[in-house]
């Protein structure tokens, strides 16, 4: 799709009117624009149809011009989430009534939270249409006539500025890529394996510019990332460890480092998920898919950030070799592990990761993952889960997810909570003492990889954990088709910039 910033109305683009309530159509900006007998047409189709929320009208007007109309609510009530969602909502009409080519004011989506920085607004927006234009087709037979998609978007405003045109680039940038973090977390486990995984870091790699090494099961086994090896061993898929710089910040600056669970099928090994639960699990390495491709968006946008994207690959399978419950495992610090549940893998080799991401010395250490269940039952679908041992990146985690419409919402991490995860035989165990609290419990275990040694006087490394398995899949009030949502790449796309 082509979206682009306007000075005026293209040639044979439909323009969108967005109205709230209270809104008198002859007041629109595209009004103006319009023929006489298109606007009387357009000032009695309102008197006689009120465009009232959530309602929808595609118009033919007596000059043959198609418009949409789509209502917005009350003026009042309108804010910046909304106008996310206005956004998306969009292209989904338009998808409907097959409108290729779309015009529509950012003034549309001004809202209180939002009115004074309409460049930042114009880049949201972007970002939100292409997301909405996205459908994963890729095993679909096509219809007769194809697959319809918007074709253009054309943004205009009453105050032009040029920085818009720009705002907008950027936005379907970051939009691009996290579509294509949903390609790969979408596509099925037999065809996406950690190989596969990899080869996907390899070719962004020479694509984009991006140093990518891949560490096989013989480099993984010398660096002692008992972890990783650990949950492979009942596949016959071999893990990969992959290693992304993107190195194009100061020289000695600190990198950021993104760590991603790349769980790239899960069926729980020996304590196997129920069928109910195993359905969607080739989407457990939705957090590597986001690694790659925040890593891939910040390179195209040539941030001047040193930027590092770590990715333990591995399936998580039962079979005559896979690791039990009851197995203590080494990691790569020297900690050991018992497992007590083959189905928490992700903070299992995570714990390796953590460990790997300390050599970079970072400023910051995020980990991105699908974790837990218990997200879910904390906050539903709508926010992923946030844990930090630093108040200002955690706040400014949960602002970038706010500007972008990829909310997130802080749990405490305490030390009190350490008392849960007590091995037996191990020094820590992969899964709490109680059912309760669970997200809570597995960021609490990650805690302890990234935690340094107290009585060396080292330093804390500043971390924050995203449990993002409330957002790998969308509700229906979102506008955004069935599969992977791509989140949480939205939010780190505005804050590895911003951070």
């Amino acid at each position: 799709m082509k979206i682009a910033y306007q000075k005026t109305l293209p040639k044979g683009a439909s323009p969108v009117f967005l109205i709230k309530d209270e809104d008198k159509i002859e007041r629109h900006p595209f009004y103006k624009t319009l023929e006489k007998p298109d606007q009387e047409y357009l000032v009695k189709f309102q008197k006689n149809f009120p465009v009232k929320k959530e309602h929808n009208h595609p118009i033919v007007l007596p000059s043959g011009l198609k418009v949409l109309l789509i209502g917005l609510g009350e003026k009042t009530k309108f804010n910046h989430r909304k106008a996310i969602l206005a956004a998306r909502r969009v292209i989904v009409v338009a998808k409907k009534e097959k409108v290729k080519n779309l015009a529509i004011y950012l003034d549309d989506f001004l809202a209180k939270e939002n009115k004074d920085n309409q460049k930042a607004l114009a880049e949201v927006l972007a970002t939100q249409m292409e997301l909405a234009n996205f459908e994963f087709i890729k095993y679909k037979t096509p219809e007769p006539s194809g697959w319809f998609f918007t074709q253009e978007v054309n943004f205009l405003s009453q105050k032009p500025n040029p920085s818009f045109a720009e705002a907008v680039t950027t936005g379907q940038i970051i939009g691009e890529e996290i579509n294509n973090a949903r390609n790969l977390s979408n596509t099925p486990g037999s065809d996406m394996t950690p190989k596969v995984l990899a080869k996907e870091a390899e070719d962004l790699g020479k694509k984009w510019g991006i140093k990518v090494q891949i560490l096989e099961e013989k480099e993984i086994e010398m660096l002692g990332m008992g972890g990783v090896l650990g949950v492979a061993r009942g596949s016959s898929e071999r893990p990969k460890f992959i290693i992304m710089e993107y190195l194009k910040g100061k020289r000695g600056e600190k990198p950021v480092v993104l760590v991603g669970k790349g769980v790239t099928f899960d069926t729980g090994g020996l304590n196997i998920k129920p069928d109910d639960y195993m359905y969607e699990m080739h989407m457990d390495m939705s957090g590597g898919s986001v690694a790659l491709h925040s890593i891939a968006a910040m390179a195209r946008l040539k941030i001047k950030k040193n930027i590092v994207a770590l990715v333990p690959a591995v399936e998580n399978m039962p079979s005559g070799s896979s690791y039990h419950p009851g197995d203590v495992l080494k990691t790569m610090n020297g900690k050991t592990i018992e497992v007590l549940n083959t189905d928490a893998e992700g903070r299992v080799i995570l714990a390796d990761a953590l460990e790997y991401a300390k050599k970079y010395k970072p400023r910051l250490v995020v980990d991105i993952a699908t974790l837990t269940g218990s997200a879910m039952s904390a906050l539903g679908q709508r926010a992923s889960a946030v844990f930090s041992n630093n108040a200002r990146a955690e706040q400014k985690i949960i602002e970038s997810g706010e500007m972008v419409g990829d909310y997130a919402w802080a749990l405490p991490l305490w030390e009190e909570y350490e008392e849960e995860i007590k091995g037996t035989f191990g020094d820590v165990a992969n899964s709490g003492k109680t059912r309760y609290g669970g997200v809570i419990t597995a960021a609490v275990f990650l805690w302890q990889f990234i935690k340094s040694d107290s009585s060396a006087n080292s330093p804390q490394i500043p971390w924050v954990h995203i449990d993002m398995a409330p957002r790998m899949t969308p509700t229906e009030s979102e506008f955004l088709a069935k599969g992977s949502t791509g989140a949480p790449m939205g939010l780190l796309a505005q804050f590895l910039r911003k951070f």
